[in-house]
């Protein structure tokens, strides 16, 4: 088994570190071994199975996983309804379950149309009767305009992409009048302003109406985070100027200080030749971020899985396997996060890397029995 998990370290580690950024957004492509190793409980680690593992969350939310299950089993809307009629006004935990609850919607539809055997025929219709039977409900019209983001960016090159945006400004600015306080419509509002291109004033206003209704919103800054840089409509210093000027002005409490490590993310080269590149000055002060904010936010911060996911990503990258393990021990069993969303199998390249941070442990005289497997 050591072997194993060391030859796959080697192998994978090796591919990974000089594949070209577009490809690195791919599933990565595994041996049938390396599979096999990706999908073993670890020895004794107790870590999850690789076909066991949650793509649909980033990190465990008991109350909403018993709703997506009674939706999933009776499709009746009125579950998800409260669920977040309960959610309150915990902006970064509604966020966070609209979203999911307009992707499990997505995830149906699209099920129905590849014929799957998940998919029913009724595929996503909860959502439509949600908002035909409570129409003044802002939750339901919450999860349509997200439900809409992402049907559109499902295929940015359609002829109905602009179409479904502009549907979902509508549906998002409904939202907004339905609960007036409330921040995620606006959230939900970034990405179609990203993706209709609005003009950087524009933008910069949405963006003044989202950051005075909810100012270290990490989920906000996650959405905004990609107009500014330089695969849509800004650059990379721009990009990481708006991470830094977060980062440096967020109480302590909050998850900001982690979001340069997104940014970095976000502006890797499309092809690194240097192995040295996560053990730079930039990606270790970014990683440091990291770990600050999740040291200072709640331990039940919503969106601290999100930041836990990337952390598990770049320490693997800076050969860093120990503090690896430290957050793979904190979020394992659920990986709808990125980096590994971006994969057509979340799955299979979070196990992949699971494999690596276990080989590299174990090289540095790790084992299992030394392991904590206690989830906080």
């Amino acid at each position: 088994m050591d072997a194993l998990l060391v030859l796959l370290a080697a192998l994978a580690l090796g591919g990974l570190v000089f594949l070209p950024w577009m490809r690195r957004r791919r599933a990565v492509q595994h041996t049938r071994q390396g599979l096999a190793v990706a999908s073993d409980p670890m020895a004794g680690y107790g870590f999850v199975p690789l076909e066991e593992l949650d793509v649909r969350l980033p990190g465990p939310d008991r109350e909403l996983e018993e709703a997506l299950d009674a939706v999933r089993r009776t499709h009746d809307w009125r579950p998800a309804a409260e669920l977040l009629k309960s959610t309150g006004d915990d902006w970064e935990r509604r966020w966070q379950r609209v979203q999911t609850l307009a992707g499990a919607a997505a995830f149906e539809l699209a099920a129905v149309g590849a014929g799957q055997e998940g998919g029913q025929r009724t595929g996503g219709i909860w959502l439509r009767t949600w908002r035909s039977e409570a129409p003044k409900d802002p939750g339901g019209a919450e999860t349509h305009a997200q439900f809409l983001v992402v049907q559109a960016l499902r295929d940015p090159g359609s002829q109905d992409f602009r179409m479904i945006l502009e549907e979902a400004r509508t549906v998002c600015r409904e939202a907004g009048l339905l609960a007036p306080g409330s921040p995620v419509p606006y959230i939900i509002e970034l990405a179609v302003a990203r993706g209709l291109h609005d003009r950087p004033a524009d933008y910069e206003e949405l963006w003044s109406e989202v950051a005075r209704r909810a100012p270290h919103h990490m989920g906000a800054h996650l959405a905004a985070l990609p107009y500014w840089s330089q695969k849509w409509h800004g650059s990379r210093t721009e990009a990481e100027d708006f991470a830094e000027r977060a980062a440096a002005g967020a109480p302590t409490g909050t998850l900001l200080p982690a979001l340069p490590l997104f940014a970095v993310y976000e502006h890797l080269p499309e092809a690194n030749m240097v192995r040295s590149l996560y053990q730079s000055a930039v990606v270790e002060r970014a990683i440091e971020g990291a770990h600050f904010a999740l040291r200072e936010a709640p331990a039940d911060h919503p969106m601290a899985p999100h930041v836990r996911h990337l952390l598990v990503w770049f320490l693997v990258r800076a050969e860093r396997y120990a503090e690896a393990m430290e957050q793979l021990r904190q979020v394992d069993g659920h990986v709808g996060a990125v980096p590994w969303s971006y994969g057509r199998s979340p799955a299979a390249e979070y196990a992949a890397y699971r494999a690596l941070a276990i080989a590299g442990w174990e090289q540095l005289g790790g084992t299992s029995t030394g392991f904590p497997q206690d989830r906080p």
